[in-house]
């Protein structure tokens, strides 16, 4: 338990920061399964809109380093190809 008041503060700022940043990864995770949905349906137009949605989640989730740029940038990546692979198989 913290004594010092400094230690109190930064104890009550981790608590607020943590569940801010758990909302964060939880919007992300959502919102990739909002995007997983649309592909396995093979709704191309709907992927690619959720696709959009998910990248600018991401990037606004590492701008506030809760997420490391490169794990964003990765995981962006990841759901491209699988966008890419649906559009063709369809054509």
């Amino acid at each position: 338990m913290a004594h010092s008041l400094q230690a109190k503060k930064r104890a009550r700022q981790n608590d607020k920061r943590r569940t801010i940043n758990r909302a964060r990864k939880s919007q992300v995770k959502t919102q990739i399964k909002h995007f997983e949905a649309a592909l396995s349906k093979g709704d191309v137009e709907a992927a690619g809109e959720q696709l959009r949605l998910v990248t600018q989640k991401l990037d606004k989730t590492a701008a506030k380093s809760t997420m490391h740029k490169k794990t964003a940038a990765r995981k962006k990546s990841r759901l491209t190809k699988k966008l890419n692979a649906l559009k063709t198989k369809q054509s």
